[in-house]
């Protein structure tokens, strides 16, 4: 079989069970696994997959530009949404992290003035202020055009004086293998940094970021307290999440 014959095959696999097994690929088509992780590599250079180990991913459809992303599987982040507000007690002080679901929460949070959130998001500290009367902490730093948060080591800086009851962590790729990743290197090191100060992260889990992958890792499923996932997503990767400190809420 011609390079290019395999590399339609692999993503043939992509499309059809979501997920490349190189050694299982390799053993089918009689070649051996140096050649499928090289087409891998090849089509993960032209955008086509994400390499994990072991195989590869489908790219996250969430790894775009925020305008882009806030069409995207509207009614499944509303429900996560929602059910992510109800997890937080009174009188917390919470991290909404920037995105596209942690904007549909600010808009639901309760009109109570015993909140405090924290955020690296404008987008998503102007809703809070909109919705709620809770105080409302913005971390500085560098906006990224791209996700339209801050970072960088000002932001950094800011968050080691910061501590919270509760983060809602949004990334753009969940999975069992993978782990929890995003698009962006600073993006990501900000996210372990606010995961680090606080007592509790609970992850966003729209049905669009079930099962794929992002380029940059962010922590393992392991590292956090729970996915609040979509309960009305019947994706079988969620089955395969970790239970105890990764169960998932639905």
């Amino acid at each position: 079989m011609l390079g290019a014959q395999r590399k339609a095959h692999l993503q043939e696999i992509l499309r059809r069970d979501g997920r490349v097994v190189a050694k299982d690929v390799a053993r089918a088509l009689g070649v051996s696994e140096d050649s499928i992780r090289r087409d891998l590599r090849e089509l993960a250079d032209a955008g086509e997959l994400v390499r994990v180990y072991g195989g590869a991913l489908p790219v996250a459809p969430a790894d775009r530009p925020v305008d882009a992303r806030a069409s995207l599987a509207t009614e499944s982040k509303a429900r996560v949404a929602q059910r992510a507000v109800e997890l937080i007690p009174p009188g917390s002080t919470v991290i909404l992290d920037a995105g596209t679901t942690t904007l549909a929460m600010a808009a639901l949070l309760p009109r109570r003035s015993d909140l405090t959130v924290i955020t690296p998001s404008p987008a998503v500290a102007i809703a809070v202020a909109q919705q709620s009367e809770a105080r409302i902490v913005m971390i500085g730093g560098e906006l990224s055009r791209h996700s339209m948060v801050a970072g960088g080591s000002l932001a950094m800086e800011a968050v080691q004086h910061l501590a919270a009851d509760l983060f809602f962590l949004g990334v753009t790729g969940i999975d069992p293998r993978a782990g929890l990743t995003t698009g962006e290197l600073d993006d990501a090191v900000t996210k372990r940094a606010l995961a680090a100060r606080s007592s509790r992260v609970l992850v966003l889990g729209s049905e669009e970021k079930i099962g794929v992958a992002s380029r940059f890792p962010v922590l393992d499923l392991d590292a956090v307290h729970g996915v609040v996932a979509d309960p009305l997503d019947r994706n079988p990767v969620l089955a395969e999440l970790p239970g105890t400190s990764g169960a998932t809420f639905s």
